[in-house]
Formats: C-alpha cells, structure tokens, sequence
C-alpha cells in the first residue's frame, strides 16, 4: 500500500514538472526543453551547410540522435503522467511533441528526413506560457477565432478563383499550343495561377496577340483578387477584436460573440453591440 502511495506521489510530482510552468521546478524544465529544442533545429541548419557536414558531420549526428532521444523520453514521460492519456496524445502539443522526434527515425529509411526535424520550432510555442505572455495568447486566440469565421468566405473566394484559372488556361491552351510552351492544359493551370497571382516566373509566356490580351486580363484580375481575402480577415479580425474587448457589467466576464443577448455565466441581459460604426439593432 505504501509502495502504491509513493508511485502516485511520485507521478504527481513529475506531472507538476512537466505539465506545469507555475511552479520552479515546472518552469526549470521547460526552459531547458526550449533550450535542448533551440540547439536540435541549429544543427539542423548547420547539417545543411556542405563543409560543415563533411569536417563535423559525425558529431552532429550523434548530438541530433542524443537529442532525438531526449524528446522520446519526454513525450513518453508526458503520457505516462497524464491524467487523460488520450486527449494529451490527439491534442496540438501531442501531435507537435510526437513529430517533433519521428523525422530522426524516418531518415533511417528515407535519407534526408532528418531536416524534418525543424518542425520542433512549433514546440517554441510554449514560451508564451512559460513567461505568463497571456496577452500574446489572447491576440492568438483572436486572431484563431477571425480565420474560423472567415474559413467559409475564403473557401469559396478559392473555389472561383481555382474555375477561373481553369477556364483561362485550358483557353490559353488552345489559343497557344505546344509550340509556345503550352504543352498541357494543366501546365496552361499553372501559368494561369502563376499570373493572377501576379508572381510571374516568365518560365512560359504567351506570344499571339490574343494570348497576350488574354493574359493582359488576367493579370489586372489579380490585383483585384488579392485584396479579397485581405478584406475578408480584416473585417472578421476586427469583429473578433470587438468580441474579445466585451465584457458581461454583471460579472465582467468575457462574452464570446456580439450576437450574445444575455451572459452565459450569470444571465444579466447585455446591451447591443456596436461593430465598425454601425448598430446592431437587438433582436
């Protein structure tokens, strides 16, 4: 009974280290684990550099599977002391935690994977609630709930975008032909994106008069449409600002939407929101 005793109090304690930054010891660890992952994504880059890979490519190898396994341990350590194993696993930080590591072990069958491992600067994430930065999360959780909102817009501003340049490259394809370097009519699609996106390689280019006044067209096209989902985020970035600045008078909670007619925490009925200069009226 005693030895089951001290394996929950010892479980406890390690849960308090590694799921918790309020505490010093809690705090000490992520720091370090900011520090270790800082370190694996510099050699990383270093491994990229050809002299410094053939003079100390040994050692860097070593040091990046000393990592590798480091944050194996530690994720294995994160389900061992989680008190819902299968939330930890499936939420954000469990997939970033667990991809973090799984690039070492793929290079030994697909050489090259090893530079995956720069996915471990999400991991960086943590350092807004290692240093109590809430005001940064706040600004994050805006900014999340603006692109959910505008998702649905976005989805289907895309979806006339990808028939537009469908339609005008099959139609430069016709008009074109192989001889010009309009061999296909999904390379047609791709000059097509490439221009209403007005990137412009010049890798392909059309040369009969009306070729060049189809693309002509295009091109003023795309001014247009970049601004679009430009427009699109900034009108819900600033309906999301508005929501989060609200505040229930009863009991200064944080009221989710502006549409809220009574506070969800304790029902004091809200007065109608005003959003970007206009009234909305109460239902």
């Amino acid at each position: 009974m005693e030895d089951l005793n001290f394996k929950d109090t010892s479980k406890e304690k390690l849960r308090s280290i590694i799921f918790r930054s309020d505490t010093p010891a809690g705090k000490l660890f992520d720091i370090v684990l900011l520090v270790l992952i800082v370190l694996s994504i510099t050699l990383v880059f270093l491994e990229s550099v050809v002299d410094i890979r053939l003079s100390f490519g040994n050692i860097i190898r070593i040091a990046e599977w000393t990592f590798t396994i480091l944050f194996t341990l530690e994720y294995l350590l994160r389900i061992y002391c989680s008190g819902k194993r299968f939330s930890y696993i499936f939420s954000f930080y469990g997939i970033i935690d667990l991809i973090a590591f799984l690039p070492s072990y793929l290079s030994l069958f697909f050489p090259g994977g090893q530079y995956l491992m720069v996915i471990r600067a999400v991991r960086l994430l943590r350092v807004f609630r290692i240093m109590k930065l809430t005001r940064f999360m706040n600004e994050g959780n805006v900014l999340g709930r603006a692109l959910k909102a505008s998702s649905h817009k976005i989805i289907v501003f895309l979806t006339c975008v990808l028939t537009l340049v469908t339609i005008i490259g099959t139609l430069m394809y016709i008009i074109e032909g192989d001889d010009t370097g309009f061999t296909s009519i999904p390379v047609s699609i791709y000059w097509a994106i490439v221009t209403i996106t007005t990137v412009g390689y010049g890798d392909i280019s059309p040369q009969s008069t009306l070729g060049q006044l189809l693309a002509s067209v295009l091109m003023i096209l795309g001014y247009g449409i970049i601004a679009v989902p430009t427009g699109i985020v900034s009108v819900e970035m600033a309906r999301a600002t508005e929501e989060a600045k609200r505040k229930c008078p009863g009991c200064n909670a944080a009221i989710h939407t502006l549409d809220d007619c009574f506070c969800a925490k304790c029902g004091t009925a809200l007065e109608p929101a005003e959003y970007t200069g206009q009234d909305k009226q109460a239902p």
